[in-house]
């Protein structure tokens, strides 16, 4: 599965690298594209005994290789979930539902970015919120998963509305409104490529 979201986040380069050069500094989608290329590479080499040493080498990959806050935000949203966990060799969407919720605590300690603010956390947060909803209610993890893509699709258009209270995008004041974030679109690209890859919608 995240093979194919790596696969995903390398196609969207250009289309992120736009929406970046408008209100950041130009480099999001090259940065994205870099670490999940080094992802495949690492998911190729490796043999894996748990679901957590599988988010545990996304995360540090993205970690190792973007850098700056890009890196340390998405690797802390696939590192930050697992730790703690006893090794998980199957995951429904109630499993998957604790990581993402524990990441999503953990991003915004991190990042100190709430809903509203123009970030990732406005199309994570839905995400992680839906995905605990459909666990609630015992759906299957396709099911969750396709309930999370549409609310990040959501969050990440909600950010249009929004002004900036970060990184180089405050700057830009009132110009910002009806512009999309780009890290709250690769959020967004994340779960549709996990909600596609598990209800078998890949074409």
């Amino acid at each position: 599965m995240f093979y194919y979201v790596a696969q995903q986040m390398i196609d969207a380069e250009d289309y992120l690298t736009v929406i970046d050069k408008k209100i950041g500094d130009g480099d999001h989608g090259t940065s994205m594209s870099l670490g999940f290329k080094e992802v495949q590479k690492e998911l190729n080499a490796k043999q894996f005994d748990s679901i957590n040493e599988v988010f545990h080498c996304v995360g540090m990959t993205l970690l190792d290789t973007m850098g700056g806050a890009s890196g340390v935000l998405f690797g802390t949203v696939f590192i930050s979930g697992i730790i703690g966990l006893e090794p998980l060799t199957e995951i429904d969407l109630s499993g998957m539902a604790g990581i993402f919720q524990r990441s999503l605590t953990a991003l915004k300690k991190r990042g100190k970015a709430q809903i509203g603010d123009k970030t990732m956390v406005d199309a994570f947060e839905p995400a992680a919120v839906a995905l605990q909803q459909a666990a609630n209610q015992g759906l299957s993890l396709s099911e969750g998963l396709k309930r999370a893509a549409k609310q990040a699709e959501t969050g990440k258009e909600y950010t249009k509305q929004c002004m900036a209270k970060f990184g180089r995008a405050k700057s830009f004041g009132q110009s910002v409104i009806g512009l999309e974030d780009a890290g709250a679109v690769s959020v967004w690209i994340i779960f549709r490529s996990m909600a596609a890859w598990m209800n078998d919608d890949t074409e």
